[in-house]
């Protein structure tokens, strides 16, 4: 398989490269700074210097061609909202548009557990644009016709993979952590699985096997 993944200089962008590539999978990293490149090269990944932020519609299809499947990792990282509105939600909309109409049908995006409208905290509040910026961009892909997967992760740690997970129907308010290993390993599970088109599916770190979940 064919497989871009956006914002790859990420920890779990760089995971799931080295996984992806190391089953024979063609893994293209798309990062903005090129001295990130010799990162992504030595995780098994073709680096793309592409500023995705800043890059038209267009530009991004040009990058897609070719490409059977798109994994969204990329984030502004917070504390500007101009530039989360900016990345976590224009970007991530060009890039939607950019697959349909590069024709690849498969798109996997790294979103979090409580990306609702239902748990959004006030406008005051600092954490407000970056939950705002990923709803928005979750239901612009949902309203797409790719088939499409959303993650949601708990509260991010850099313990090892386990390869097991607890789904999450109605994540709590509480810190329910999630190793970025695991994320990388249900991105990896999860790109062929058809079982998984279509949904959103919340998790963090448990006793289910990846594998036996995504294909419940």
């Amino acid at each position: 398989m064919n497989v871009i993944v956006i914002g790859g200089h990420g920890k779990i962008a760089l995971l799931l490269a080295r996984e992806l590539a190391g089953r024979g999978d063609a893994v293209t990293a798309v990062v903005r700074n090129p001295d990130h490149v010799p990162d992504v090269e030595a995780a098994g990944a073709r680096a793309l210097v592409l500023d995705v932020e800043n890059s038209s519609m267009e530009e991004i299809q040009e990058a897609l061609a070719g490409q059977d499947a798109v994994v969204w990792s990329a984030g502004a990282g917070g504390g500007d909202p101009d530039r989360t509105y900016a990345v976590d939600r224009d970007a991530a909309i060009r890039t939607i548009n950019a697959a349909s109409a590069a024709g690849v049908g498969r798109f996997l995006t790294v979103s979090f557990a409580r990306a609702d409208t239902k748990y959004l905290v006030p406008l005051d509040d600092p954490f407000y644009p970056y939950m705002a910026a990923k709803i928005a961009a979750d239901e612009h892909l949902r309203r797409s016709t790719l088939d499409w997967t959303i993650l949601g992760p708990g509260l991010l740690t850099d313990d090892p993979a386990s390869g097991k997970v607890r789904p999450l129907d109605e994540p709590g308010e509480g810190a329910e952590e999630t190793s970025r290993g695991n994320v990388a390993a249900v991105i990896s599970e999860a790109l062929a699985v058809r079982e998984t088109f279509g949904k959103t599916l919340n998790f963090a770190d448990g006793d289910v096997p990846i594998r036996d979940w995504l294909r419940a």
